[in-house]
């Protein structure tokens, strides 16, 4: 990721279901997310931003307020517009943009995204790619699982990628694996 200048970024503290997310943006030239950090991930936004200043405006607000509201089961599709995707690599953007277009209630797998965006062999890559995402949720990168089903990784954790996939329909055939029954790609 490129760096970004620590003295023009801005954060929203929103409490959750899952407890406070932390929306990291930057005002100039216009608004644009930064970063959103789940609970998990409390100590990235010590380290990486702690020169950022406590702040809000409409569009972040209704941001933090469709997440809330998404944890909370409610379906939402949100702006890519308003994430700054030029932070990411050419490689983490096409990966990205795929996995936003999963629909709620689907999942991938790696490779299947792979595949999609014309690098058959890269399910690795597409793992880190989803592992490093600086906007969950926005990109519901806990849609993509593995090839036979189980879960993976996901940046809030498993328990938080579970309750999300259930939330949104997907049927398990146990405590770590869904039924592969509704496969995007």
């Amino acid at each position: 990721m490129k760096n970004t200048k620590s003295e023009n970024l801005h954060y929203l503290v929103k409490n959750t279901v899952f407890r406070d997310i932390i929306v990291v943006w930057q005002e100039i030239p216009k608004i644009k997310v930064k970063h959103i950090l789940l609970p998990a991930h409390k100590e990235t936004f010590d380290i990486k931003y702690s020169k950022a200043k406590y702040s809000t405006n409409n569009e972040i607000e209704k941001l933090a307020n469709d997440i809330a509201e998404f944890f909370k089961g409610e379906d939402k599709q949100f702006n890519l517009g308003v994430i700054d995707l030029d932070l990411c690599s050419e490689f983490q953007r096409k990966v990205l943009i795929a996995e936003y277009g999963i629909p709620r209630g689907w999942v991938s797998t790696y490779g299947r995204i792979a595949k999609h965006i014309g690098t058959p062999h890269s399910n690795r890559a597409v793992g880190r790619a989803l592992a490093t995402n600086p906007f969950p949720v926005v990109i519901p990168c806990h849609r993509a699982v593995r090839e036979n089903g189980e879960l993976g990784g996901y940046q809030g954790g498993v328990t938080m990628k579970k309750k999300l996939l259930e939330m949104e329909g997907i049927n398990f055939i146990s405590s770590k694996k869904i039924k592969m029954n509704k496969v995007y790609y």
